[in-house]
């Protein structure tokens, strides 16, 4: 719902108080009342959100690989490993696994690749069947601990092709 039709359902409201306890109402033009229910209200305009996402890659979506990947985070700086500080880290992305939990280290192997270097984006260059993949980011301190669920989002992606390899004559 919009800012301008929550503030009339206020001004009318606040209106009828007025009237109903004695109080002068001044003439207004009549208003349609919205039909939408106080939780709709509040889904529809969630509050801002902290952790990690992918900015370029949507949950479903068709892919091919190799893939470019960007990283995003919100409430939270991506700085690359080393020293813990709080409210640092950097990324993790695991192919078909989820999140790891909070404080436990991330072991580096083919389905779980770490960007120590602070990166934020990268091209995904492996070799996976075609079909549905899962592909989760996750967000980790300087020495590789995860920050658990909350600094997880998990999508899943499908994976209708091949990139063609480009060979040079």
């Amino acid at each position: 719902m919009k800012r301008t039709q929550l503030f009339t359902i206020a001004m009318l409201s606040m209106s009828t108080i007025m009237v109903s306890c004695g109080g002068k109402k001044e003439a207004e033009p009549a208003a349609e009342e919205p039909t939408t229910t106080q939780e709709e209200t509040i889904t529809e305009e969630p509050a801002e959100e902290q952790g990690v996402f992918f900015v370029n890659l949507e949950d479903g979506q068709d892919v091919t690989f190799p893939l470019e990947v960007k990283m995003g985070i919100k409430g939270m700086t991506v700085e690359p490993a080393g020293e813990v500080k709080e409210g640092f880290g950097h990324h993790h992305i695991y192919i078909d696994d989820y999140t790891t939990p909070k404080g436990e280290a991330i072991a580096p192997d083919d389905t779980h690749i770490h960007y120590g270097k602070g990166q934020t984006e990268t091209v995904l260059d492996v070799d996976l069947e075609l079909g549905e993949h899962k592909l989760t980011l996750q967000f980790a301190n300087g020495i590789h601990e995860s920050y658990g669920r909350d600094w997880s989002k998990t999508i899943t992606v499908n994976v209708v092709e091949a990139a063609e390899a480009t060979t040079e004559e």
